[in-house]
């Protein structure tokens, strides 16, 4: 990726912002402007699919609004979104679920639920949360990693041009 585009992007991804994956039961929270006045509007649902990476990562959220299914796309480092809120933790066995667009009444809206499973003995509550933690704290190292590497090229790329000009 070229260097200044990455710096670009940097400036704008927030690494530890929220914490969801698909299948999740969420409530986002999202700042609208009025006029002169700004409100916070909630729009609660499951997350169906995350895509993309970087500034351009998107999230689907699906709920059912009188009878009528409705979708909407939120960027995840979007400073329109307040705050993101997690209210069902699933277990899914597919990166996206868009199986539920066919759903009608609950069935639209059912999806394996962590609690369910840990109940049953399937999950341990703790380990699967420490291991979303480590996957987090592991992307966001992988992340600074990339940034050392990106800035220690560009200072080579600096020193060889200066190299350059002086012969």
């Amino acid at each position: 990726m070229n260097p200044i585009i990455a710096e670009l992007t940097r400036a704008q991804i927030q690494p530890d912002r929220f914490v969801f994956k698909v299948g999740d039961g969420v409530r986002v929270h999202t700042k609208v402007r009025e006029g002169d006045k700004e409100r916070v509007q909630v729009f609660s649902g499951i997350v169906i699919a995350r895509k993309g990476r970087g500034a351009a990562e998107t999230f689907t959220v699906r709920r059912i609004s009188y009878g009528e299914g409705v979708e909407r796309v939120f960027p995840v480092h979007a400073p329109t979104i307040a705050k993101i809120e997690v209210d069902r933790v699933a277990v899914t066995q597919k990166a996206r679920l868009y199986y539920l667009r066919k759903r009608v009444g609950k069935q639209a809206t059912t999806v394996k639920e962590r609690r369910l499973l840990e109940a049953a003995g399937a999950l341990d509550a703790t380990s699967t949360a420490e291991a979303g933690l480590a996957a987090a704290e592991a992307k966001a190292a992988a992340a600074a990693a990339v940034e050392a590497a990106a800035k220690a090229k560009a200072e080579k790329a600096e020193k060889a041009t200066a190299a350059a000009a002086k012969k």
